[in-house]
């Protein structure tokens, strides 16, 4: 499996992630980005580093650090916030109104039968997430979303919860026979950095949104169905 580079430089990469690879080593055992490191040494003498996490089904950009040194800046960057996240993901259902702003604290729980999940509560980690339709599909639509903060599962649940409008073949939080994975794309990251050009990088939407008829995304202009080209 080749792992598309977004952005490289001497201190970072970002990767386009594909959707079904973890990020860490799963407990049954199985492939991991982790059989991919060494490959993205690139000439360097170290492997690089995740800097942050997406699940294991999102697909879409993925910083990593090149050295212990930029891995730190970059995990300050997040905790600062100075990092711009572009999701996109399709929904089950058309919202209403257009656009808008999900604020619901998230907490973790866990069961013998459901295992471990996140769910809205009042006394959970204050989330943010503002999102925006951009185009109707057969079934569903697509949304754009840019989370303010990054909490687990966040715009899974945000959507579930706050739209009611689950993402397709969310196993968790809706319904895994509506889709063939977990619909979300990472799209877009960029993160700030002193003295420095900022990181950035976009990644292509992957072949299973455009097998739903999903468009590139980056218009402002909205559509009611899907592109016969």
């Amino acid at each position: 499996m080749d792992i598309p580079i977004l952005f490289e430089d001497g201190e970072a990469l970002v990767i386009d992630k594909p959707a079904g690879l973890p990020i860490e080593r799963p407990r049954r055992g199985g492939p991991s980005l982790e059989d991919h490191l060494d490959a993205l040494k690139l000439g360097f003498q170290r492997a690089p580093v995740p800097v942050h996490r997406i699940d294991t089904d999102t697909s879409g950009c993925l910083l990593l650090a090149r050295n212990p040194k930029a891995l730190k800046r970059f995990a300050k960057a997040f905790e600062e916030r100075r990092v711009g996240k572009r999701y996109l993901g399709i929904v089950d259902g058309v919202p209403q109104p257009e656009e808008g702003e999900i604020a619901l604290a998230l907490a973790k729980i866990s069961s013998a039968e459901k295992g471990w999940r996140m769910i809205p509560a009042k006394k959970g980690k204050a989330s943010l997430t503002r999102w925006r339709l951009l185009q109707k599909l057969e079934r569903g639509a697509l949304l754009e979303f840019e989370p303010e903060t990054g909490r687990t599962h966040q715009i899974r649940v945000h959507v579930a919860s706050g739209l009611g409008l689950p993402l397709l073949g969310d196993p968790v939080y809706g319904d895994a026979s509506t889709g063939p994975r977990t619909m979300l794309h990472a799209a877009g990251l960029t993160v700030e950095r002193d003295g420095k050009p900022s990181i950035s990088a976009t990644a292509p939407l992957p072949a299973d949104f455009l097998a739903l008829g999903a468009l590139d995304g980056t218009s402002d202009g909205l559509s009611d169905g899907p592109s016969d080209g």
